[in-house]
């Protein structure tokens, strides 16, 4: 978890493949609506992210249903999100495990401005950071060290 240009999905899809797991980018399960408001600058309200919570809520309780062990990566950027996801494990919360890649603004705004082909604008990383309510649960990554280096530290706080 974390906001825009933090590495969800460089870093989750280089766990995931460390550890022969699947990988979900929470980005793919966006619905068209919110695709278009964020690729027009226009940051997403609560009630906009329902709907797309609910899909990864969706998924993880079917991964957890399948007994397949996989990493999602998704901003869920305030508490109540994370919440509902949770939900989504049921009476298996202890199942699910939440990685904070924390980075600063100027770093999130670097990467944005290099990234291509994505949807979300550099101009709404503002709007994340005042929407971040940082987890007092989660594994807190310095998401500004080397790809390499971040995963061997989620490796390692989650002891695989």
């Amino acid at each position: 978890m974390g906001v825009s240009g933090s590495g969800k999905t460089t870093i989750g899809s280089r766990l995931a493949e460390s550890l022969g797991w699947s990988f979900f980018d929470g980005d793919d399960f966006h619905p068209p609506e919110n695709i278009a408001k964020m690729s027009s600058g226009i940051a997403l309200t609560d009630s906009d992210r329902v709907p797309w919570l609910q899909a990864l809520a969706d998924l993880i309780a079917s991964l957890l249903a399948s007994k397949k062990s996989a990493v999602l990566a998704c901003s869920a950027l305030k508490s109540e999100y994370r919440d509902r996801l949770k939900n989504g494990a049921g009476p298996n919360t202890d199942q699910l495990r939440f990685v904070y890649l924390k980075v600063s603004p100027s770093v999130a705004h670097e990467r944005l401005r290099k990234r291509e082909g994505h949807f979300m604008p550099e101009e709404l990383i503002s709007s994340q950071f005042e929407t971040l309510e940082e987890p007092d649960d989660a594994i807190v990554i310095n998401a500004e060290l080397s790809p390499d280096e971040v995963v061997a530290q989620i490796r390692q706080a989650l002891e695989l």
